[in-house]
């Protein structure tokens, strides 16, 4: 194949629409499941997360993937760190992991 625009969008290389996923987690003995949506990671998405710093590189990685079914997004950085709500505080350890592989499983091409 010849790198053009042409070739490449017909192969799909450019972020496209969000993916479904289910998603399984255990919060405090029960196990919970939840169906989200994830955006394909683009250079954009790269680039913002390393302007968000290292400390919140992560959380911004979450936020700039997990979306509703028109793309818009369900978390912001603050959601992920707890800075929005300091009563409700960060977001579970086991969710975020969940979220973490959902956003791995779509940028490697996986499927449920």
């Amino acid at each position: 194949m010849q790198l053009t625009r042409e070739n490449l969008q017909n192969a799909g290389v450019f972020a496209g629409r969000p993916v479904r996923r289910t998603i399984t987690w255990k919060q405090g003995g029960q196990v919970l499941t939840a169906t989200t949506w994830i955006r394909p990671r683009s250079y954009q998405d790269i680039v913002l997360e390393t302007e968000a710093g290292k400390e919140n590189t992560i959380a911004a990685r979450i936020a700039r993937s997990v979306c509703d079914e028109q793309g818009e997004p369900v978390f912001s950085v603050a959601d992920i760190t707890g800075e929005a709500c300091p009563e409700r505080g960060p977001l579970d350890a086991g969710l975020t992991v969940a979220l973490l592989q959902a956003i791995s499983d779509v940028y490697l091409g996986k499927t449920d």
